[in-house]
């Protein structure tokens, strides 16, 4: 092969490797927005992580678990009983606490030392809540009547939870979503943490 053949193949060869460059460098550009236009709306709509802190929602959940946290459910329904929710703390919405819902909009909640006794349109005499994932008891004597478009909630922890007894209900627009996959620790992976449901 003579100069002139070797200098064209160079040049061919350097065109396709700028070419390549080229094509590598919007691949990236597009796969980028293909993740962005993904992962946004994900992780605004639909899931979120949330990493426990403290001791309030023990046994049923350990400081520095990490969770997954389904908001989708709740944009297209409400919360239920039972239910383990993550929300805005109604006197700080930057800060967002883990309880599980005891009380639905338009209730009467009636505590009674650890007994909860609800009152409602299909219940007016009352029902008392099953809570076997309670193991601290608490002394509380108190009667808190709900708007419509209030939760009462707490937390598993009764003697150490900092939940609606202390400070009110929640509002539904503070509602983030429920506890959907619990990741960490590996031992303790699984889907709908905590989950219960009332037979009454």
């Amino acid at each position: 092969m003579n100069n002139k053949n070797e200098e064209e193949v160079l040049k061919v060869l350097k065109e396709k490797e700028k070419k390549t460059k080229g094509q590598s460098f919007w691949e990236l550009v597009r796969f980028a927005v293909i993740a962005i236009i993904i992962v946004i709306p994900i992780r605004i709509f639909i899931a979120q992580p949330f990493i426990v802190s403290g001791s309030s929602m023990f046994p049923t959940f350990k400081d520095g678990q990490y969770l997954v946290v389904d908001e989708l459910s709740y944009h297209l329904g409400n919360p239920q009983r039972d239910d383990v929710v993550v929300f805005r703390y109604p006197d700080d919405t930057t800060k967002f606490f883990i309880k599980r819902v005891i009380g639905l909009p338009n209730e009467t909640v009636k505590i009674s030392g650890s007994d909860v006794t609800i009152f409602n349109q299909a219940h007016p005499e009352g029902f008392k809540l099953d809570q076997p994932f309670v193991e601290n008891k608490s002394s509380n004597d108190t009667t808190y009547v709900l708007k419509s478009n209030e939760y009462f909630v707490m937390g598993d922890n009764r003697t150490a939870s900092f939940d609606s007894r202390s400070w009110g209900p929640v509002p539904r627009n503070l509602m983030v979503g429920r506890a959907f996959l619990r990741l960490l620790p590996i031992n303790a992976i699984g889907a709908l943490p905590g989950n219960y449901k009332q037979i009454n």
